[in-house]
């Protein structure tokens, strides 16, 4: 062995202790992984792109189609998840097929599980909505899913246990860009609004509580991390919610991306799209990146018309623990717009279609068969000049669902009133959009004709003051009408849409159309002295304006649509996730038979002198003159519609 010999073996024996001193971290911190995430969210039972209200297919949405946009974002990347964040069950037909028609019992799968265990879900997170059909139901619903749920502030009656697996730690090797694995601890935990107590109370009173959803956070992520969770996805089912706290927030999220260690925030509830420009003004949002205070963040709509996907880069931190290096947030979409077209860009997965058929085919013939009975024909042809049977059936709908939901609240004993407005009334939509349902069965795609938008329950506090005011800007559907003139007098406002036409129940009232209106089309004040609503009454008697009422109304109503004078979200009161068609569906299987007829609480008032006012409707409507007083038919008008004479006397 010769000096050179020596000297090499030396030289590689220093080099190697010198190695071995460094920080390991000093090697590790060249390794990074990419791990891409993919959320699902208000999926509600959208299995199928289909509307079963309409009876229809729609490429817009459905999981069918999500499932095609899942397939192809995981063969893009080495690492995935996908996580659904809840509101699964409940939301169309084929869940109150499932629940009240075919029924669920042990062993059976539940249809949105049999597709998504085709999809390999990781994990699911509990929505509100899960719990609609009470505790048992769910329970057995969760048994047929393939991958494991979370929720972590729904707790035992004493809140003394978690009702459901809190959190979740997955043990995952994930593959670096040379195809090198890496081993990490991944932890998942899940939340729904506290207000589950409220809006199913009758499921859930004196069974669960519900913890604040920000104060839960803090409590379990430390233990996550102490339990050698590298890193912690947040699912909350919250939307993005206020920057300040007030305590059993419905929507955390903003809240939730300031608790420490959380790194990624899979969020839903709201029905929106986040990253996107609707945030940008939001303090700690930056929706280039998709981040809340610096925290990756994804909401991708509802009925699975998006798929979320955040795309984390991690590397090793000096103390040799994962961290999130970067992140970058997108949304992608089941279809694409062209002019006001939604055209599909991916087909149904065919997979899921037929995983699901025979629940499909029963959900078709479960709308198609009656609910209930209506012992009055429901038409809209007259809505917009007199009391109307499908407003009526509508404000009856909420007005049952409002006084059960405050039962028990500090809400409790204010008078409940209903605000409901024609939704198909013609106008630009032509002389078929009406409303016209014959006396008889009653079938839940019925519900359609009657409420068309996914609007959603909310109830406002109001004195009588407002009632009165919500009412005049109504009432600025009509012209003004002079009772003198001999010419024909138009009474309809043809620039005034029908869906802010609100009718309120529970109070009696008279318009005088021989007045200026009050408020324009914007809500804007223009004549002060004119007050067109007149006779206001509760109960027999006028209306006290200080009396304050809880009115039913929807979500686009009560946060400001319409400009309606004191409605701009700041009284509200309740905000239920229920559609109100929804409701109206559970209107009808309580009660089972009804009796929609208009119970003529408006009317106009008495002009000085008679006058004959004329409007137009479809030509089906003459077939109504005869029980109608005061109509008559003038023969046929613009685009299809009919002519028609009202006498104001």
């Amino acid at each position: 062995m010769n000096f050179f010999t020596l000297s090499k073996r030396a030289l590689l024996r220093g080099l190697l202790a010198v190695a071995l001193a460094l920080p390991f971290a000093a090697f590790a911190a060249e390794t990074t992984v990419k791990l891409r995430l993919m959320e699902t969210t208000d999926i509600h039972v959208h299995v199928m792109n289909y509307d079963y209200y309409r009876d229809q297919e729609d490429h817009s949405f459905g999981l069918s189609k999500t499932a095609s946009l899942i397939r192809a974002a995981r063969a893009e990347t080495a690492n995935s998840l996908l996580i659904d964040n809840g509101d699964l069950i409940q939301g169309n037909p084929m869940g109150d097929y499932m629940a009240r028609e075919k029924g669920l019992k042990d062993g059976d799968v539940h249809p949105v599980y049999k597709a998504m265990n085709l999809l390999g879900y990781d994990a699911g997170n509990i929505g509100n909505h899960e719990f609609n059909y009470g505790l048992d139901y769910l329970a057995t619903a969760l048994k047929g899913a393939g991958f494991p749920y979370v929720n972590a502030n729904v707790m035992s009656a004493d809140g003394q246990r978690n009702m459901y697996t809190p959190y979740l730690i997955l043990e995952r090797r994930l593959k670096d860009e040379a195809g090198k694995e890496h081993p990490i601890k991944i932890g998942v935990i899940g939340f729904v609004p506290p207000q589950i107590m409220q809006w199913d109370r009758r499921h859930l009173e004196g069974k669960v509580v519900a913890k604040d959803i920000v104060e839960t956070a803090r409590r379990f992520v430390p233990e996550m991390k102490s339990k050698g969770a590298d890193l912690v996805i947040a699912v909350p089912h919250s939307g993005l919610g206020p920057i300040e706290a007030a305590g059993n927030d419905e929507n955390a999220s903003w809240l939730l991306s300031k608790v420490p260690g959380v790194d990624a925030i899979l969020f839903g509830h709201a029905h929106l799209l986040f990253p996107s420009e609707q945030y940008k003004s939001v303090a700690g949002v930056d929706v280039a990146k998709g981040t809340i205070n610096g925290v990756a963040a994804v909401m991708p709509g509802f009925w699975g018309n998006h798929l979320g996907i955040i795309d984390l880069t991690l590397s090793v931190d000096d103390a040799g623990k994962w961290k999130v290096a970067n992140a970058q947030s997108q949304l992608r979409a089941v279809f694409r717009m062209e002019g006001r077209q939604r055209v599909p860009v991916v087909d149904n997965d065919p997979a899921i279609v037929a995983a699901v058929k025979h629940e499909h085919e029963g959900t078709l013939a479960f709308v198609r068969k009656a609910v209930g009975k209506t012992s009055a024909r429901i038409h809209s042809y007259f809505a917009l000049v007199q009391d109307d049977p499908s407003i009526q059936i509508v404000t009856d709908a909420q007005k049952w669902y409002v006084e059960n939901l405050l039962k028990g609240t500090e809400y409790d004993k204010l008078p409940v009133l209903s605000a409901g407005a024609p939704f198909k009334a013609g106008g630009r939509s032509g002389p078929d959009f009406y409303t016209d349902i014959p006396a008889g069965d009653l079938a839940v795609k019925n519900v359609a004709d009657l409420y068309l938008y996914p609007n959603t329950v909310q109830v406002v506090r109001v004195t009588g003051a407002q009632v009165k005011e919500w009412l005049e800007m109504s009432a600025g559907i009509f012209n003004q009408i002079d009772p003198n003139s001999t010419a024909e007098q138009a009474l309809l406002n043809s620039n005034f849409p029908s869906f802010n036409y609100d009718v309120i129940d529970g109070v009696t009232y008279k318009i005088d159309v021989t007045k200026p209106r009050r408020y324009d089309n914007d809500g804007k004040l223009v004549a002060s002295d004119s007050h067109r609503v007149v006779d206001l009454a509760y109960q027999g008697k006028p209306i006290d304006p200080a009396m304050v009422f809880a009115v039913a109304t929807n979500n686009y109503r009560a946060s400001g649509g319409g400009k309606f004078p004191a409605l701009d979200g700041k009284n509200v009161i309740v905000e239920s996730p229920e559609e109100n068609r929804t409701v109206i569906i559970e209107y009808l299987f309580e009660k089972g038979a009804i009796d929609p007829s208009a119970d003529n609480n408006w009317s106009f008032a008495k002009p000085v002198k008679p006058v004959t006012v004329v409007f137009e409707s479809s030509p089906a409507a003459e077939a109504l003159l005869a029980t109608t007083k005061g109509m008559t038919k003038l023969g046929p008008g613009a685009s299809g519609f009919m002519r028609y004479a009202l006498k104001l006397e």
